[in-house]
């Protein structure tokens, strides 16, 4: 180890002026993470070349068992935590190790994409500095970040007594339920941890500066049924309004009446008439209806996404008093449902932040800023960020998420490394 150290010490007079700003020892991190910077692209395509969508379990599982060989290898205790059968997940990786000195860490990413195994998307695709493939930002990327800063870290010798744990989660993108099992063992680190770090995508905002994630908002859902008193078309505005017309005034209502900032709410499937079946577990169903007949039944499912609890009780508050107060003739009722909780901004988040901006300054990549709470979706991290002061978009940068032009910026690898290393270095202190 000795001479590991001394060699990247040396290493280290190759580096720019912005090393005087960084110990000896982090200088050796950051000649560690360079050195390794083909070896993690490499550890990046085999990753993505396997598919890993939610439901491919195999997949799931195989790209879980490339990178704990990699935990493995940096002396982690590592683990395979499967899920009941009937939740039909794949199941977590799951990476310790114990130690006495500086903050208890978390770091978090998953293994799964949103591009199933009969996906046409293409799976690696290198163009120069940029490379498209299932899941590469979004987020294998963030995964090898992890795992190459925990590399550097252990080869400039600043591994040795720390806690960290790591927790890949096989099913963010469509997470299983009950939540209380799916999450469970990352509720469980983070019961056992000062502080979590998650590696879900970077960006830079107009200004040019790199960002990272103080806050995400949540995941949830609605569910409106309207009914009517079903009649000839002809008295429409006489014996009742229907409830295609009810339904109309409450969406619409629910648009002016409701938005605050940081909310949004979006009905996303509609179905009226007189007949109406749903097939909620496709997110798909049929209806009925004829010109010359009052409607008597329409359905909307929507989503909805906040900031806070005392922000979602607002708005569910205004809406069910929406949707009570009805035309003539008709009824409805609405019901919410909680899926992902959201990540509120935190002074500790942004004490977190401010730290994470240091390191990438000191190692010469600039200031990071916070992204607007507002425009980050549902993540893993919004599970343990209640329990324990938390950080996202600690990962890769790249563009189209979620798209078929899913893509990375090769050379973010390597700067969200330093300074994820540097940061874990100085927390675990």
């Amino acid at each position: 180890m000795k001479k590991t150290l001394l060699a990247l010490l040396a290493a280290t007079c190759l580096q720019p002026a912005f090393a005087a700003d960084l110990s000896p020892t982090e200088q050796a991190i950051v000649a560690a993470v360079k050195a390794n910077n083909a070896q993690g692209l490499a550890l990046l395509e085999k990753s993505v070349n396997i598919n890993s969508g939610t439901m491919n379990h195999a997949g799931v599982r195989a790209v879980g068992a490339l990178f704990r060989q990699e935990f493995d290898a940096l002396g982690f205790q590592t683990r395979w935590s499967e899920m009941p059968a009937a939740m039909q997940r794949a199941g977590h990786l799951i990476a310790e190790r114990e130690g006495k000195q500086g903050k208890r860490l978390l770091l978090i990413g998953h293994l799964d994409t949103v591009f199933e195994k009969d996906s046409p998307v293409q799976l690696w695709e290198r163009h120069g500095d940029r490379v498209r493939g299932q899941g590469v930002s979004d987020m294998k990327g963030g995964d090898v970040i992890i795992i190459q800063a925990l590399k550097a870290l252990k080869q400039a010798g600043a591994l040795d007594n720390t806690t960290i744990r790591v927790v890949f989660t096989g099913d963010e993108e469509d997470a299983g339920s009950p939540k209380e099992i799916a999450r469970k063992d990352l509720i469980d680190a983070a019961r056992r941890s000062d502080l979590a770090l998650a590696f879900e995508g970077t960006s830079r905002n107009a200004d040019g500066k790199d960002t990272a994630t103080i806050g995400r908002r949540s995941s949830s859902s609605w569910v409106l049924e309207v009914k009517g008193k079903q009649g000839h078309s002809s008295a429409i505005f006489r014996g009742g309004y229907g409830a295609i017309y009810e339904a109309a005034r409450i969406l619409d209502a629910f648009r002016r009446e409701v938005p605050e900032p940081d909310l949004t709410f979006s009905p996303g499937l509609i179905l009226g008439g007189t007949e109406v079946t749903e097939q909620p577990e496709l997110a798909k169903g049929s209806a009925f209806g004829k010109t010359n007949v009052i409607p008597n039944s329409v359905v909307v499912h929507g989503d909805m996404r906040y900031l806070d609890y005392a922000q979602r009780d607002r708005a569910r508050a205004k809406m069910s008093a929406i949707a009570a107060q009805n035309l003539a003739g008709t009824s409805a009722t609405i019901r919410f449902h909680d899926s992902y909780p959201p990540m509120s901004p935190t002074e500790g988040n942004r004490k977190l932040l401010a730290q994470y901006s240091q390191a990438s300054i000191d190692a010469g990549l600039g200031e990071i800023v916070a992204v607007p709470p507002g425009l980050r979706g549902a993540g893993d991290v919004a599970f343990v960020a209640p329990l324990i002061d938390s950080l996202d978009g600690m990962g890769a940068a790249g563009n189209g998420a979620h798209s078929p032009n899913e893509d990375l910026d090769i050379p973010s690898i390597e700067r969200s490394t330093i300074r994820t290393a540097l940061m874990i270095y100085r927390l675990t202190r």
